[in-house]
């Protein structure tokens, strides 16, 4: 018992750093200025697609309500079976098709490749189809916090995660991990290697991204944005991530359980392989005390008053604990988030799934494609 309560006392204590500070975009005048006209003068926007056709409206719309326009936006359709190109040239956008010569690539590497090579701005915005601007200044706060960094490497917003029906809050656990996992922001900020870089929200110098071979160079790499955020670290250019609230949002897998156990399962065991070890360990630390929280308090019933007491006390601040994280991520509805342990076993189940397709198989499968790792 002892050893639980020992175990759940560090565990609060890792929460609590691996989410320290999660820095947002920044801050903007509220009409556009001469400069953040003549910065969205130098950016492509790429939206690499897949039988995207009920993600795409929302992203298509947000972008057009921005107050900037930027220089180029280029649709690619990765050879989508559904709707995708007709919606997206309806909206009145440029549509390219992704080069299927690349059969061997991974995921939307070739996708993005494709709308890179035939961009012409000297800055490549990378967005998911599933993403939206959430704000009329949305673009503009992007551009700007990328200048104000110097405008060199790459940078990335993980989005706010929003969700809409219960099974949803299933992805709580995953992305506390994808934005814990990241490195960054813990009290020791940019002191520890990052992982790489947040991949649905993902800004580059375009002279930058070519010189460390953008997706080409990480075509076989299941998790492409983490690859290149590494890409570029090892060229000795930044790899900035920023969390993306008010700014950019997305609501994951609202297809229902089937699609959010697929899409995570490809994900998981990668992204964890590039994880810094220290914030690794404390993530561990993080879960494990979750767990500890549920052993203590069965084992607590029945038992002394004061036991029990302990039990109960530990188990809130846990609890209180688990939503702030949560909240830093995404609107999640807060009282199932009571409910931690079953988050953390599924989340610890999937991610179990997760190891043997990867390690074990070396094949995930994402929208009816199967995929070699």
């Amino acid at each position: 018992m002892v050893v639980s309560f020992v175990i759940i006392s560090l565990g609060l204590l890792a929460g609590l750093l691996v989410l320290w500070r999660i820095p947002l975009a920044c801050q903007v005048p509220d009409f556009p200025d001469h400069d953040s006209k003549k910065l969205a003068r130098r950016v492509t926007v790429i939206i690499p697609a897949y039988n995207e056709a009920k993600r795409l409206p929302a992203l298509l719309a947000s972008l057009k309500a921005q107050d900037i326009r930027p220089h180029e936006l280029i649709v690619v359709d990765d050879a989508s079976t559904d709707a995708t190109r007709s919606i997206a040239q309806q909206a009145g956008f440029h549509v390219l098709d992704a080069d299927t010569a690349l059969s061997d690539w991974v995921g939307k590497s070739r996708a993005c490749w494709s709308g890179a090579q035939a961009a012409t701005g000297d800055w490549l915005l990378f967005l998911d189809a599933d993403t939206r601007l959430s704000e009329p200044d949305s673009l503009r706060r992007i551009l700007t916090t990328f200048q104000s960094l110097g405008g060199r490497g790459g940078l990335s917003l993980q989005p706010w995660h929003t969700i809409e029906r219960f099974c949803e809050n299933l992805s709580v656990v995953f992305n506390i991990i994808v934005m814990a996992g990241i490195g960054v922001f813990t009290p020791w900020g940019t002191r520890l290697r990052g992982a790489g870089l947040f991949g649905p929200c993902l800004l580059c110098n375009r002279q930058d991204y070519f010189e460390v071979g953008g997706h080409q160079a990480i075509h076989d790499q299941v998790m492409d944005d983490l690859a290149l955020g590494r890409s570029l670290q090892k060229a000795g250019l930044p790899a900035h991530c920023r969390g993306g609230r008010g700014v950019l949002t997305f609501r994951m897998y609202p297809e229902g359980l089937r699609s959010l156990w697929e899409g995570w399962s490809k994900n998981m065991c990668s992204g964890a392989a590039a994880t810094h070890p220290l914030v690794f360990a404390l993530i561990i630390l993080w879960i494990c005390a979750g767990f500890s929280c549920l052993t203590v308090f069965i084992k607590a019933i029945g038992g002394s008053p004061l036991v029990l007491a302990a039990a109960c006390f530990a188990t809130l601040l846990y609890a209180l604990l688990f939503i702030r994280m949560a909240r830093l991520c995404g609107r999640f509805w807060r009282w199932p988030l009571l409910l931690f342990p079953v988050f953390l076993t599924f989340f610890t189940l999937v991610f179990l799934w997760s190891l043997l397709l990867t390690r074990v198989l070396h094949v995930v499968t994402w929208k009816g494609r199967r995929i070699k790792v």
